[in-house]
C-alpha cells in the first residue's frame, strides 16, 4: 500500500506562518505617535510654555489671582456635582433600557447621544428660552449656579450611560438569579453582586463627565450668565483673558485645567483598576 503525503505549507512557501497581522510595524508606530504629537502633545507642550512665558512666578501670580480662583473652584465644583448627577442617573437609565422592555426604548436609547450630535451653542440657546426669563414654565435659572448644573449635566449624559449600558449587557444574571434563590434581598444582590461589576464603568464615565464639564464652554456661554465670582467658569474666565490681551493668564488657567483633569482620569482610574483585580480574584 502506498501513502500519499499532505504538503501542508500554505500558498506562498510561508511554512507555518498565519496571514493574520500580529502586531504593527515599525512605520505603523511612528506614524501613530506623529499623529498623537501633532494633534495632542505638541498644543499641550505649545500651551504650556506660553503659560510659563514669565517663569514660575508670573504661572503663579496668573493661577492665583482672585478671579481665576473663583472660576476654578466654580468650574471644579458644578463639575463634581454633574458628576455625581451623571453617576445615578445614568447608572439608572443604563438598566432601563438593558432590564426593562417598554414602548419607545429604541427612541429613547437614540436620544441619548443627541449631546453629541447637537451644538452645545444651540443647547445653551435651548435651556436660555426654557430656563430665562421668558420662561414657559416660569422657571428662570439665567445666570445661577443651577443653571450651569443643568447645561453641563445635558452635555455629559452620554458618558456613564454608554459605559455602563455594555457592561450591563454582559453581565451574568444567572449568579443574581442564584442568590435571589438563596434568599438575598435586592439590596444585597445590588452591593454585592451588580455594584463592584459596575464600578470600573460608572468611575470611567464619571471621569468623562467630569473632565468634559470643567473645559465647557458653549453649552453655559448663553444661559451661565458670565458673571465673575459667582457663574463664571474657567473656560469664559479663558475667553475673557483672551479678550484683554492677557494670553499669559488664559494660558495659566488653561494648564490647570489640564492638570485637574488629567488628575482626575488617573485617580478614577487607578481606583476602577483595583476595582477590576478585585474582582478578578473573587471568581
Amino acid at each position: 500500500m502506498s501513502t500519499q503525503t499532505v504538503d501542508s505549507t500554505p500558498p506562498g512557501g510561508f511554512l507555518g506562518r498565519n496571514r493574520t497581522f500580529s502586531g504593527v510595524s515599525p512605520a505603523g508606530v511612528g506614524v501613530a505617535w506623529l499623529w498623537l504629537s501633532v494633534i495632542v502633545l505638541l498644543p499641550i507642550a505649545a500651551i504650556t510654555a506660553q503659560a510659563f512665558t514669565d517663569g514660575w512666578g508670573g504661572f503663579w501670580d496668573a493661577v492665583t489671582d482672585p478671579n481665576a480662583l473663583d472660576a476654578l473652584w466654580i468650574t471644579v465644583l458644578v463639575s463634581v456635582i454633574v458628576a455625581l448627577i451623571n453617576v445615578v442617573f445614568g447608572t439608572l437609565i443604563a438598566w432601563v433600557l438593558v432590564r426593562d422592555e417598554f414602548p419607545g426604548k429604541g427612541f429613547v436609547n437614540a436620544i441619548i447621544d443627541l449631546p453629541f450630535a447637537l451644538p452645545t451653542i444651540v443647547a445653551s440657546l435651548v435651556l436660555l428660552s426654557l430656563y430665562g426669563p421668558n420662561s414657559p414654565i416660569d422657571i428662570q435659572l439665567n445666570a445661577t449656579k443651577p443653571a450651569l448644573v443643568v447645561a453641563l449635566t445635558f452635555v455629559t449624559l452620554p458618558f456613564v450611560v454608554r459605559q455602563v449600558q455594555p457592561v450591563l449587557i454582559e453581565l451574568d444574571t444567572d449568579v443574581e438569579e442564584a442568590a435571589a434563590v438563596l434568599g438575598a434581598g435586592n439590596w444585597i444582590i445590588w452591593t454585592k453582586i451588580i455594584m463592584p461589576a459596575l464600578l470600573p464603568a460608572i468611575l470611567t464615565g464619571a471621569g468623562l463627565a467630569f473632565t468634559r464639564a470643567i473645559g465647557e464652554f458653549g453649552s453655559v456661554v448663553l444661559i451661565g450668565g458670565n458673571i465673575p465670582g459667582d457663574t463664571q467658569v474657567a473656560s469664559q474666565y479663558i475667553q475673557q483673558q483672551i479678550e484683554v490681551d492677557e494670553p499669559v493668564n488664559a494660558a495659566a488657567v488653561s494648564v490647570m485645567l489640564l492638570v485637574i483633569a488629567f488628575v482626575a482620569l488617573l485617580v478614577l482610574r487607578i481606583i476602577g483598576r483595583r476595582q477590576s483585580v478585585r474582582e478578578e480574584q473573587d471568581r
